[in-house]
C-alpha cells in the first residue's frame, strides 16, 4: 500500500497508518532534494535489514533517522504556526479527533 492511500490530515501534515499519525514529508523541498534524501533513507534501511552486528545496526539506524530529519519527517516541525507535532498520536486523541470522527468507517480502516 502506497502512502498516498493512507487518510490524509486536512491540512496537508499527517498521514495515517496503523492507527497513527505520520508526519509527511516536507512539501517545500525541490524534487532533486528529496529524491536524494530518499534515495539515502532506502539505502540505510536495507543497511539496517542486512547488519550483521550491533554497531552496524546502530549506524544503519543513524542513517535512517538522518534522512528523515532531511525529509523534515522528523526533528523540528516544517510548519511555521506554532501548531505541535502529534506524530504517533492517534488521531482520536488528537487535535484532528473531529476530522477523524467525520472520515467513514472504509476510510478509517485504510488508516489501521
Amino acid at each position: 500500500m502506497s502512502r498516498t492511500d493512507y487518510p490524509e490530515t486536512p491540512d496537508g501534515r499527517y498521514f495515517v497508518s496503523k492507527g497513527r499519525l505520520w508526519r509527511k514529508t516536507d512539501p517545500r523541498l525541490d524534487d532533486s532534494t528529496r529524491r536524494a534524501a530518499v534515495k539515502r533513507l532506502m539505502q540505510a534501511r536495507r543497511a539496517v535489514g542486512q547488519a550483521e552486528t550491533e554497531a552496524e545496526t546502530t549506524a544503519a539506524r543513524a542513517r535512517v533517522d538522518e534522512a528523515k530529519r532531511d525529509l523534515g519527517e522528523r526533528g523540528p516541525v516544517w510548519w511555521n504556526d506554532d501548531a505541535p507535532d502529534q506524530t504517533q498520536k492517534a488521531p482520536k486523541n488528537s487535535t484532528y479527533a473531529d476530522w477523524w470522527a467525520d472520515l467513514s468507517d472504509a476510510e478509517k480502516e485504510r488508516g489501521t
